[in-house]
């Protein structure tokens, strides 16, 4: 059972939470931002309306209707959980949900050089994964050289400054050989 569109993962469940159906979840991003939420989309059970949540260090309990035991609660255990792009809270400025930055076009010296295709959460850093003509390659979200552009409070393309590295989007194998120009060979007059 696929995730359904305009969802955008939250977490996953990592087991049961006391006696009465509250199942941990393992929070992508800030726990606090899953209190509102009306209800989930589970993996392997659909949309789960939210009784209640629960904050607990480093993350959320989720109290979901039809999961009132401790039983059930575990069959949900690495579960994926999803919720509604429309049902997130707003962020403060300058900060995103992947799904809005999926799909956004990578500059760099003016031009385009990629694609946002994914955005990963390593824990203490998200990741842009960037598909390019080399390839794809995972782009530090948070480093200095990365600029996310917006128009309106939404984001609008990511660009690499100056400063990028070389090589970051895999374009440092080239070494100004091939098999039909090699280096240092004179051009025919």
């Amino acid at each position: 059972m696929k995730a359904p569109e305009n969802t955008t993962r939250v977490g996953h469940f990592l087991g049961p939470q006391g006696l009465k159906g509250g199942v941990k979840l393992f929070v992508l991003g800030e726990a606090e931002q899953l209190t509102g939420l009306p209800r989930v989309w589970v993996e392997g059970w659909g949309w789960l309306k939210l009784r209640r949540t629960e904050l607990t260090y480093p993350g959320i309990a989720l109290f979901l209707s039809g999961i009132d035991t401790r039983e059930a609660a575990a069959d949900l255990r690495g579960a994926n959980v999803y919720a509604h792009d429309d049902e997130l809270p707003a962020l403060e400025e300058g900060s995103y949900y992947y799904h809005q930055l999926r799909g956004l076009a990578v500059h760099s010296a003016g031009a385009q050089v990629g694609e946002v295709v994914d955005v990963l959460d390593m824990g203490y850093q998200d990741l842009l994964v960037v598909s390019h003509d080399y390839g794809e390659s995972q782009v530090p979200l948070q480093a200095p050289y990365v600029v996310i552009e917006e128009e309106g409070g939404e984001p609008t393309r990511v660009t690499l400054t100056e400063d990028a590295p070389a090589g970051l989007l895999g374009d440092d194998d080239w070494d100004g050989e091939d098999e039909d120009h090699p280096a240092g060979a004179d051009e025919e007059e």
